[in-house]
């Protein structure tokens, strides 16, 4: 048993599986949640080892569920999702393969009702506040600029 945390490397194990059971996770997390307990460096190690063998820990998988569900529930863009995924550390090959599995007509159909539904929720008379409101949602959102600017110039032009 471990005096300092009065935990033992079994009962860390077991917290840890149900952490990562409950919730996709990414090693930037698990590593923030081992800090919680205190460890050896080598018991940290071999617990997370325990956790990738047993597939409760998969970056992947992660990046994979993190952009679909960041996009079909937050409507986030991919400039978001990408720039999550790296503040999570997730490498850039799995940041590109995660973010290919959206589908492109999905994408450009969740931007076009998105855009749509803003624009029309915003109440500003004025057209440079209206139009900084809509660009600035939409990039925060994580939505391409240019996608934003092309969609602002018509419906400038149509209402």
């Amino acid at each position: 048993m471990n005096q300092r945390s009065g935990h033992t490397v079994a009962e860390v194990v077991q917290k840890l599986e149900y952490y990562c059971s409950y919730q996709e996770r990414c090693h930037l997390e698990v590593n923030e949640k081992l800090k919680s307990f205190s460890i050896t460096p080598q018991e940290k190690d071999q617990i997370i080892v325990h956790l990738i063998h047993n597939s409760f820990l998969n970056e992947e998988r992660f990046a994979s569920v993190f952009a679909m569900s960041k996009f079909h529930q937050k409507k986030w863009g991919k400039i978001r999702i990408k720039n999550e995924l790296k503040a999570r550390k997730i490498s850039d090959f799995l940041i590109a393969k995660s973010l290919k599995e959206i589908p492109y007509d999905e994408y450009e159909t969740t931007f076009e009702m998105l855009s749509e539904k803003f624009w029309d929720s915003i109440a500003e008379k004025n057209m440079l506040k209206k139009r900084k409101n809509f660009c600035d949602y939409l990039l925060r959102k994580g939505w391409e600029s240019d996608w934003i600017y092309d969609r602002v110039k018509k419906f400038e032009q149509t209402h």
